[in-house]
């Protein structure tokens, strides 16, 4: 990923925030017959290794588990993201020498992939992936809530992975190479936005502007 100084994000912390707030990651390996990528959700450990650890499954059907890595797998997470017009700029109405541009928060995680089979070992991070998610809804629902020989047959059906992070390259691209009187009128067009990840990404910027 192609980071300019002013955007690489180094605070672990907020790098580790992006991965859990992620709904949807995007796994990529190496392999002779090409690039594979499939999205997925993902469990982080972050209290195992020094960068922590992730954990998830894919169907057995996928030929991705069965294809050798070249290299390190990379998973791909990304956090709020917005369009920004020019117009939201002071500096259009003063110069007009402006474009438009894009902001998002995105993170790659490294590391050697392992699938694995192990019924037990499947289990609980099926059964951990699901406590992660449900814990939102009103009557949320658990694996032991189904059939135990239906959840086997399911089971049998999928193969876990298990990647310990190796290294992260983070970027918060915010409009930080602005000036704050450009910085501010985004913060402002966002926030009157009626879409919702619109308003999430002035919030970023707020507190980006605010932390320099």
């Amino acid at each position: 990923m192609y980071i300019t100084p002013e955007f690489r994000e180094t605070n672990l912390a907020a790098i580790q925030d992006t991965i859990r707030a992620a709904r949807l990651a995007n796994l990529v390996t190496a392999t002779a017959s090409g690039l594979i990528a499939t999205p997925l959700p993902l469990l982080f450990n972050q209290t195992e290794g020094s960068l922590g650890v992730l954990y998830g499954h894919i169907a057995k059907a996928n030929s991705q588990w069965r294809e050798s890595v070249i290299g390190e797998a990379l998973v791909i997470f990304m956090g709020p993201d917005a369009y920004i017009t020019p117009s939201w700029y002071p500096t259009k109405r003063e110069t007009g020498k402006v474009v438009p541009t894009w902001n998002y928060v995105a993170v790659h995680a490294y590391g050697t992939v392992e699938f694995f089979a192990d019924a037990e070992r499947l289990l609980d991070v099926v059964t951990r992936l699901t406590t992660l998610h449900e814990s939102s809804q009103p009557a949320p629902w658990a694996v032991t809530d189904a059939p135990p020989d239906f959840i086997k047959s399911q089971l049998r059906a999928v193969v876990g992975l298990r990647m310990p992070i190796s290294r992260l390259d983070a970027k918060r691209k915010m409009n930080q190479n602005r000036s704050k009187r450009d910085r501010d009128g985004v913060v402002k067009g966002l926030a009157e936005s009626h879409d919702i990840r619109n308003n999430a990404v002035s919030r970023l910027i707020t507190k980006s502007r605010d932390d320099c």
